[in-house]
């Protein structure tokens, strides 16, 4: 063949590698020649890696001396467009495009040739096995797993237990050795399924974003519904439209902890368990994952933020479930919003692209407003259901003493609804007992060795954490610093306080605590949501957790124990996020045939963020803080980049952003402002000391090219580090 994408034997073509060589690398083409996109094994000193055939060869080197293309492996080549997609990203992000494609490679064995393998599942234990904990940990993490496939090893070391366990319970039955081919399709789904009846409000939403993916061209909509108005069955029938024309969809999740109510619901609708992509699936699963994602062997994934790099040979959707939330923006690694990422792969794909959410971010609510984005709204909730009452507890006249946080008004509404037979949730967003322990001999706060934070109080566990690095130890009977005994209190309340509290006031009530730091696995943690949907626990404590998705049918109070809590603070989306949270809690109340009623405690009553969640009125509520933004020239009305600087010598690190503060001339020539450098709040993680700049621009400028020229040619000594935060989402 001679098309233009195919280069003989012998010829050079470029190669992307995901090492962290910044830079392609020439080879010559194998015997049988190679297309571009083409994955291939290719030498790079001793080691044999995985590339990707970028295009033709740069010939800046002695052709003699150039190594060949070892073989091209066997799975499909990378599409045009996700090439496209990762040079984009990496433009924007400004990060190396090896990084970029280390995420769209990010599943083992890719270079291993098609095989049989032995694989392990459940089996039927026969009568008189006999269980033993080692046992128990085999059947508990195939039971987590959903049926997934191990490997002998994998099985082993996820359970934690030795191969001769598992090896004596298959030759009982107890699990099945079974052979398998390495990767295999995923069942075929079925967009009619399980259909269900939608509601008028429902059956509009669905028609009109039916219409706008007809098109077949790119598209993007705010898909805008109160919480409880049934967004998930809207966008499902988007999903089936996709299946039916034989495309492939995507929906991307928030939280794990989410997946696995999820998924029934996608295989109750579709009759078939879509592909799951999270850092809590099985290697083995993640390589059978990217594989038929490549074969079109998957035809529906849902995933978290890093499914978006994955091999789609025929995209047709793509869904951002609660595309509002802050856990979508990266912060380590390559820092990217796969928000703004989905719709950017949208476009190159000519998909269309879902943001769902009950309370989207200005952002999208701004691009929606000004017609860069469709807009459809459900404005009632499903069935009989309907929207709490809200008002506001004004802690100032509630007279508690200091040890106490559940206002005598919010107990007094927990009595009647429990004596009722229904539930009560109280949410307050701090994981732990306490996020501070103080001696109250010396006055010293028990912080980390290796960050500038407290440790916070984790009383059923008997720990204290640092929440920054995950450092921990057990709780001291004395001060560290003054070795005085029994002179250490905890201040201020996390959801294991709360729940010491109300367990206090109602003694006979079963409290439940939902917080992610509690649970050891995705199961446990859907055994409890389960438990608690059916009514087995009276007060349920949570975090933000709490706020995300879960239908408890029983749940008639809310009550949200500080409503101030995120408005601390100089976050620009501070107000914004406010909003969301309590919004999104108050909406876990009242979602089936009860009235629900939602009690925000507050110290600032009349602040305005607290006025417009009583209000109800949200357009009100945007449009103000769109002013706001706007008169600021910050987000979404101007551009904003984070320089972080970071190393183990805090002189050294000050010293890097003084530099930069001094000689920054390719910002002063788009008239960018730069602020700092300044320490981040928590000046020093994991021992290395943190040093922040904060540069502003106007929307129209060209900040990702002035930023590259503004830090190319620094030389950085030691182990300095700068990352580039493009849209930082987080100031610390």
């Amino acid at each position: 063949m001679t098309a233009p994408d195919f280069f003989p034997a012998g010829h050079l073509v470029s190669v992307l590698t995901a090492q962290p060589i910044d830079r392609f690398l020439d080879y010559k083409a194998p015997a049988e020649g190679c297309f571009l996109g083409a994955f291939v094994e290719v030498p790079l000193g001793p080691r044999k890696v995985l590339g990707v055939v970028w295009g033709a060869g740069q010939g800046e080197f002695d052709y003699a001396k150039i190594r060949s293309v070892i073989r091209v492996v066997d799975v499909p080549p990378m599409r045009p467009e996700l090439r496209d997609f990762l040079i984009r990203a990496a433009d924007y992000t400004l990060t190396p495009l090896s990084a970029m494609l280390r995420l769209a490679t990010r599943a083992p064995g890719l270079m291993d040739a098609p095989s049989m393998r032995v694989v392990y599942r459940a089996g039927t234990a026969p009568q008189g096995f006999k269980m033993t904990s080692a046992r128990q940990k085999v059947l508990d993490t195939l039971a987590d797993y959903g049926g997934a496939p191990f490997t002998l090893s994998e099985l082993a070391q996820t359970a934690g237990v030795s191969t001769s366990v598992i090896k004596g319970m298959a030759e009982q039955g107890a699990v099945m050795a079974q052979n398998a081919p390495k990767d295999m399709p995923f069942a075929p789904m079925d967009p009619d399924f399980g259909r269900k009846v939608l509601t008028d409000d429902q059956s509009a939403a669905a028609a009109q974003l039916r219409d706008l993916m007809a098109t077949g061209d790119f598209g993007a909509t705010l898909l805008r519904g109160v919480t409880g108005s049934g967004k998930t069955e809207v966008y499902l029938e988007a999903v089936a439209d996709c299946l039916q024309r034989g495309k492939q969809a995507l929906v991307l999740l928030p939280e794990i902890a989410l997946t696995a109510e999820f998924l029934t619901r996608v295989r109750d609708r579709f009759g078939a368990l879509p592909a799951e992509w999270h850092s809590g699936v099985t290697m083995t699963d993640r390589r059978r994952i990217w594989k038929m994602v490549a074969q079109n062997g998957a035809q529906v994934v849902i995933g978290a933020r890093s499914a978006l790099f994955l091999p789609f040979q025929n995209l047709g959707l793509i869904v951002v479930d609660e595309e509002h939330e802050k856990s979508y923006k990266q912060e380590d690694g390559v820092l990217y919003n796969a928000r703004d990422m989905a719709v950017l792969r949208a476009a190159l794909c000519k998909a269309h692209v879902v943001l769902a959410s009950a309370t989207p971010s200005l952002e999208t609510w701004v691009n929606a407003s000004n017609g860069k984005y469709n807009r459809i709204d459900l404005t009632a909730r499903y069935g009989t259901a309907v929207l709490p009452d809200m008002r506001v507890i004004d802690m100032r006249a509630a007279g508690l003493p200091a040890t106490r946080w559940i206002s005598d008004d919010l107990v007094q509404n927990m009595q009647s609804r429990i004596a009722q037979g229904e539930q009560v949730m109280l949410f307050i967003n701090r994981r732990g007992y306490a996020p501070v322990t103080l001696c109250r001999a010396c006055g010293q706060q028990i912080g980390c060795d290796h960050c500038d934070a407290s440790l916070v109080e984790h009383r059923f566990q008997n720990r204290l954490m640092c929440h920054q690095c995950g450092e921990t130890k057990p709780i001291p009977t004395e001060c560290p610093h003054c070795h005085v005994a029994d002179r250490l209190a905890p201040i201020g309340p996390g959801v294991e306080r709360l729940a010491e509290e109300a367990q206090a006031l109602f003694p006979d009530a079963k409290v439940s605590v939902l917080s992610s730091d509690l649970f050891g696995s995705a199961r446990a943690l859907k055994q409890e949501i389960n438990a608690i949907a059916q009514g087995d626990t009276d007060i349920i404590i949570g975090t933000q957790l709490v706020a995300k998705g879960h239908n408890f049918p029983n749940l008639t109070l809310v009550g949200v124990i500080d409503a101030d809590l995120g408005l601390q603070g100089s976050d620009l989306r501070a107000a914004e996020r406010t909003f969301q949270v309590l919004r999104q809690v108050a909406g876990r109340a009242g979602r089936s045939e009860k009235k629900g009623t939602a009690l925000l405690q507050t110290y600032q009553p009349d602040h305005p963020v607290i006025r417009a969640i009583l209000s109800d009125q949200e357009e009100a509520f945007w449009q103000a803080e769109a002013r706001a933004r706007e008169l600021a020239g910050v987000p979404p009305f101007g551009r904003m980049a984070g320089i972080i600087l970071s190393g183990s010598n805090a002189e050294q690190v000050f010293g890097l952003g003084q530099h930069l503060a001094r000689h920054r001339t390719p910002l002063d020539q788009i008239n960018a402002q730069v602020f700092g450098p300044a320490a981040a709040p928590i000046a020093r993680v994991r021992g290395r000391y943190r040093v922040r700049l904060l540069v502003k621009a106007d929307k129209s400028t060209p900040l990702q090219r002035a930023l590259h020229d503004w830090t190319a040619n620094l030389k950085l000594r030691g182990d300095l580090r700068l990352a580039i935060d493009i849209d930082p989402q987080s100031f610390f």
